[in-house]
């Protein structure tokens, strides 16, 4: 990329980089691997159109409400506030759907 490793921004990622433990490192990797194959299973089932994967779509939609709660009482503000009932407004209106086409489906 052309960056000068001397300048500002780049000296922040070489710092954190030197300053990460293997066992850290390990962690990222088994985190960033389970994340990719709960979204590649979720990318399957949708594209496939498979019952269960609407399902899957809200609970992996869930997924980040214990990280935007974790931010609301660590930092506070408006940000966490906002992320949070945005996302559980997309969670509930994904369930509600769910619940509808299978009241529709029943009849």
């Amino acid at each position: 990329l052309h960056l000068n490793p001397a300048s500002r921004y780049p000296q922040i990622f070489i710092d954190a980089a030197a300053r990460t433990s293997d066992t850290r490192l390990v962690l990222i990797a088994v985190g960033a691997a389970t994340y990719s194959v709960v979204r590649l299973v979720e990318a399957y089932g949708l594209w496939f159109q498979r019952r269960w994967a609407e399902w899957f779509a809200a609970a992996a939609g869930a997924i980040y409400v214990p990280f935007e709660i974790y931010e609301l009482v660590h930092d506070g503000g408006w940000g966490p506030v906002v992320a949070l009932l945005i996302n559980l407004a997309i969670i509930g209106v994904m369930v509600y759907a769910l619940f509808k086409k299978k009241r529709k489906s029943r009849t």
